[in-house]
């Protein structure tokens, strides 16, 4: 009996399942984070391989009729000398065919059987894409911190600081989101900022805190902005609102006018609990919207098409044979 595996590698983890042609999942096996931007690249591909074996349980490697690793910083493999190193694993772990394609197409085909449609990434970073065929065809933002990823954990996060910073200048009575950053930032004896020299000096010390860090760090504020937009904050809804607003103009740059085909949802800061994902989710009324919950059932359904054909049954949560790897 044949096989294939699917793989959503992460940049805090990675997950493998090996799906059998019933669309049963046979096996599962975890491991660390495997995005070789943000990982030495001979470590991340020795993480997918942990992965992968430990779904494979005692399941023979060379039944396996395909694999589809959905990676994020999947473009590094352009590198010939990094994507000498992730074939040489494919080998060593004796599997083929492997593809290996965008995180972002993994978990759109995890929410959709569409061949066409959109995605919308966000988590620390931000990215659209536009999936013809199941394959991303075009992106719109994911530029960096520095350059974009507008709406995302880390937009959230800096424009919490820079809010918490401009009403500190101006001596304003500081709102639950701005004491919650300084509190963040730099403990609650910081939040006292009774007097103008001690306001300035918060002011400062913040400054001095946030830049101290690396840029990503700032993302730890973004569930601060969503606390405080619950609490009826009127800065955090005003960045929660802008936050919607570039991540719905980003998606709508990836679809043509007219377009009617699926919307997919992914990342923790479009959940439907949060208030971004709700604004999101409000601002695309009319749309089909889905949400990606788990990616790794995404790429074993997009191997099986790749093995079985179009008629390959979708593959559900769970599975009895759950192996773990390291």
């Amino acid at each position: 009996m044949t096989h294939v595996i699917g793989v959503d590698a992460g940049g805090t983890s990675t997950r493998a399942i090996v799906v059998d042609v019933s669309g049963a999942v046979l096996g599962s096996g975890h491991a660390g984070g495997a995005n070789p931007n943000s990982h030495p690249p001979r470590e991340a591909a020795s993480r997918i391989a942990s992965a992968i074996t430990g779904a494979l349980g005692g399941l023979d490697p060379a039944a396996t009729a395909a694999c589809v690793v959905g990676m994020a910083g999947v473009s590094k493999l352009s590198d010939p000398s990094i994507g000498e190193i992730f074939a040489a694993t494919w080998q060593n772990l004796g599997i083929s065919p492997v593809r290996t394609v965008p995180d972002s197409e993994v978990a759109y085909a995890s929410a959709t059987s569409a061949p066409d449609g959109s995605v919308l990434i966000a988590g620390t970073g931000s990215i659209a894409g536009r999936i013809r065929g199941r394959r991303m065809v075009s992106t719109f933002g994911g530029y960096g911190w520095l350059l974009g990823d507008e709406g995302s954990a880390y937009w959230l996060g800096r424009e919490a600081v820079r809010s918490t910073l401009d009403a500190l200048a101006r001596g304003d009575e500081l709102g639950p989101l701005a004491t919650a950053v300084l509190a963040e930032a730099r403990g609650p004896s910081a939040v006292d900022v009774s007097d103008p020299e001690a306001r300035t000096a918060a002011m400062y010390a913040l400054i001095t805190s946030a830049n101290a860090e690396a840029p990503v760090r700032l993302a730890r504020f973004a569930p601060l902005v969503s606390e405080a937009d619950r609490a009826g904050d009127a800065t955090a809804r005003r960045i929660t609102a802008e936050a919607a607003r570039l991540l719905v103009s980003n998606v709508m740059a990836a679809r043509e006018p007219g377009e009617t085909t699926p919307v997919v949802l992914v990342g923790a800061v479009l959940s439907p609990a949060g208030p971004v994902g709700a604004k999101v989710r409000a601002a695309l009324t009319g749309f089909e919207v889905l949400t990606s919950t788990d990616g790794v059932l995404g790429a074993a359904w997009l191997a099986a098409v790749d093995a079985y054909g179009e008629g390959a049954p979708r593959p559900a949560a769970g599975g009895n044979n759950t192996q773990n790897g390291p």
